[in-house]
This record gives C-alpha cells, sequence and structure tokens, in this order.
C-alpha cells in the first residue's frame, strides 16, 4: 500500500474509538497465548502483560489515555455486569458458605487488619508522603472500591489503582508457592485467601487454577474484603490521626 494511503489509514483509525477496543483484545490475546507459552507462570499474569503491551501502544502511538478510553470503557462496562456474575458458582455452594460464615467473616477481618497495619507500618517506616500512605491503605481491595477509599482519605486514585495491580499480580506469583510450603490444599480456604489478598487478580486465577469451589470463594473474599475495607479503612485512618 502507499505511504500516504497508510498515512490516511493511520489517521482515520487513531481518530475511532473502535482502535482502542480492538488494541485491548489484541493485547489481551497475545499476552494470554504468551502466558501459556510460558507455562502459565504468575510471575507474568496475563493482565500485567496485556497492560504493559497497551502502555508500549500508547507511548508508540502518541495516543493520550483519554482518547484511548473513548474505546476501552466498552470493556469497562462490563465489569460491573462480569463481578455480579460471580454471584451465580456462589449460588452454587451457598450451603458450603452458610456453615462457614463466621469463620469466614473473622478470617476476612483479621485479613483487612494484617494488610492496612503492615502497609501503613511498612510506608511510614520508609518514608512515604501522607499521598502516598494514603494510596498505599486500600491496596488489597479490587480497583473501583479502592479508587473510591483513596480519594476519599486524602490519597491518589490513579496511584491507588496502580498498587492494586501491583498487588493482584504479587499475590498471584506467591499465593501458590505459600499454599505448597503450608501443605495448604482445601479449595475453600485457598480460594479465599487469593480473593482476600489478591482480589480481582486472584478471582481470576482461582477460577482458572483451582476450580469452580475455589473461585467461588475467591469472589466472596473479595466482595467481603471490599465491602468492609471501604467501611473500617477511613474509621481507622481518623482514630489514628493520619
Amino acid at each position: 500500500m502507499h505511504v500516504a494511503g497508510l498515512d490516511e489509514l493511520w489517521v482515520y483509525l487513531s481518530g475511532n474509538p473502535l482502535l482502542s477496543l480492538l488494541v485491548t483484545l489484541l493485547a489481551f490475546a497475545l499476552a494470554a497465548r504468551i502466558n501459556k507459552w510460558l507455562g502459565g507462570t504468575p510471575l507474568l499474569h496475563t493482565v500485567t502483560l496485556s497492560i504493559a503491551l497497551i502502555i508500549t501502544f500508547l507511548l508508540v502511538s502518541g495516543i493520550d489515555y483519554g482518547t484511548y478510553f473513548e474505546g476501552a470503557q466498552f470493556i469497562h462496562f462490563l465489569l460491573g455486569p462480569a463481578t455480579v456474575a460471580l454471584a451465580i458458582p456462589l449460588y452454587d455452594h451457598r450451603e458450603r458458605v452458610r456453615q462457614l460464615l463466621w469463620p469466614l467473616v473473622v478470617a476476612c477481618l483479621a485479613g483487612i487488619t494484617t494488610a492496612v497495619a503492615s502497609t501503613l507500618g511498612l510506608a511510614l517506616l520508609l518514608g512515604a508522603g501522607h499521598e502516598t500512605v494514603m494510596s498505599l491503605a486500600p491496596r488489597s481491595v479490587t480497583s473501583p472500591i479502592a479508587m473510591g477509599i483513596a480519594e476519599k482519605i486524602g490519597g491518589i486514585p490513579s496511584l491507588a489503582a496502580g498498587l492494586v495491580l501491583i498487588t493482584g499480580s504479587i499475590g498471584c506469583a506467591l499465593g501458590p508457592m505459600i499454599f505448597r510450603l503450608l501443605g495448604v490444599r482445601d479449595p475453600v480456604v485457598q480460594g479465599f485467601t487469593m480473593g482476600l489478598a489478591a482480589h480481582g487478580f486472584g478471582t481470576a486465577h482461582s477460577f482458572a487454577k483451582l476450580g469452580a469451589m475455589a473461585g467461588a470463594f475467591s469472589g466472596l473474599a473479595m466482595g467481603l474484603t471490599g465491602l468492609i475495607t471501604a467501611f473500617i479503612l477511613p474509621l481507622i485512618i481518623t482514630l489514628f490521626g493520619f
């Protein structure tokens, strides 16, 4: 094709929101193939690879994030129905949830307290600024909730979203190894732990690698952690005068 024709085609595509949608889908498909080629290692999670590929594309093409999001918002919209759909496998295991309700609630509270306390303690010990500390505090909940909490307590929502992604990637990388070291084989414990520590990343990993039971309890942990953290984290911040 003539160079002038390619330029005209690029000018047309770069101004079309569907380009962002196409790039996002292609990046995820390519990342999934790379991850599969590497043996499905959680060290290079499909979502993390997809983000790296999309960032590279935006830097090379010069397209700003606002323009990209005009097309990618269609996928963003589907996150809501996908999250609600997690209730379906949970409903299938409702009797198991009812039997373990109180142990799960206690485990969730212990996990949130540990995550928040260790994060705030390490951040302050390393001399992080107030905005950074407030952005780190909700790192163990799913991105939309973390961004809302960070905004409420004086953090930076975009930084909080990035830290949530890093937390999820690390959780997926370390979780399976910790389960092997501790001899944890119960899919309920594995799934709930992954959802509690690694939110959406952990839930996706649980459904893909640990089975439907683990995925259902991971989704439950993700929802409970987000709900409880949204209520108690601002109170903790106020109580300790951050």
